[in-house]
């Protein structure tokens, strides 16, 4: 039986494409929400999910850090798939014909120059991939969509401009979730990611001293991001991606000193960094 991987999105979408390029092998599984792909993998009716954590120019997907500490599955891996925008028609349309183009928002104003350059009126829709569908049910030659190269292949459009991106480099950042943990072997000549969530102590300094306990131990944060918890909680939950692997002497040092601060800690997953190790993620 061929293992699935589950994304938010219709056919097409940029998330299908990471889970494409990532994990060949795997059969791919549209969902409605992010909460439906992750509680597909929570019910064994997917192997994986690949959930979008941010984007280097749209910034955070919020939704992400709320849903994350709610779930019981494990990060077991990151993924960063570059986004690159194509201008779909119908197979007849022609450029100089083309009048509209729709696609997500974001998508839009990361086109905006070039969408001008031709005289096209955006339009707004859901996501990319249903903009890209929208054209085959319309059959309007007037019509343009901006999606993926995926979704060209799939509904059989054609390709007017790749790359039609105002400015190149955007790249999304993807969490691969399991409801199985999986561990890498530490190797100290190996880059790791460890993340966690904790809850600070209702004390004063309380998050100086968590973020210090770091400091004095030498270890590099990635990143750190805040966000109100549920309303039985005080104060903010946090998200860190730590440099570094759990079973290194100076990250356990660290977090010994974060207890002391900070309480319901959770390890979401320690993961071999994507940055340095991409091929491993070709399945």
């Amino acid at each position: 039986m061929y293992k699935t991987i589950a994304y938010q999105g219709v056919q097409g979408a940029y998330s299908e494409q990471a889970c494409k390029n990532a994990y060949g092998q795997y059969n791919t599984i549209a969902c409605d929400t992010f909460h439906e792909a992750m509680w597909m993998v929570e019910q064994e009716d997917a192997d994986l999910a690949m959930i979008p954590l941010e984007n280097s120019t749209a910034g955070r997907v919020e939704e992400i850090y709320r849903l994350i500490p709610k779930m019981s599955l494990h990060v077991i891996g990151e993924y960063f798939e570059p986004v690159t925008h194509c201008l779909l028609a119908l197979p007849n349309a022609k450029l100089e014909n083309l009048k509209y183009v729709a696609s997500h928002p974001q998508a839009l104003a990361q086109c905006h120059n070039n969408i001008i350059s031709l005289g096209l009126k955006a339009e707004a829709k859901l996501d990319t991939a249903g903009a890209a569908k929208e054209l085959i049910e319309l059959q309007d030659t007037q019509r343009a969509a901006i999606a993926s190269k995926l979704a060209a292949d799939i509904y059989e459009l054609q390709i007017i401009k790749e790359n039609f991106e105002d400015s190149h480099g955007n790249t999304t950042r993807f969490f691969i979730l399991s409801k199985e943990k999986s561990v890498p072997i530490y190797n100290p000549e190996k880059k790791y990611i460890t993340s966690l969530v904790f809850q600070v102590k209702n004390i004063p300094a309380s998050l100086y001293r968590v973020l210090g306990g770091f400091a004095m131990n030498g270890i590099n944060l990635l990143k750190i991001e805040s966000y109100m918890g549920n309303e039985m909680l005080q104060g903010s939950q946090f998200h860190v991606d730590i440099d570094g692997h759990i079973d290194s002497e100076v990250l356990r040092l660290a977090l010994k000193e974060v207890s002391f601060f900070a309480e319901d800690v959770r390890i979401l997953g320690i993961y071999k960094s994507h940055r340095h190790q991409e091929a491993e993620y070709i399945i």
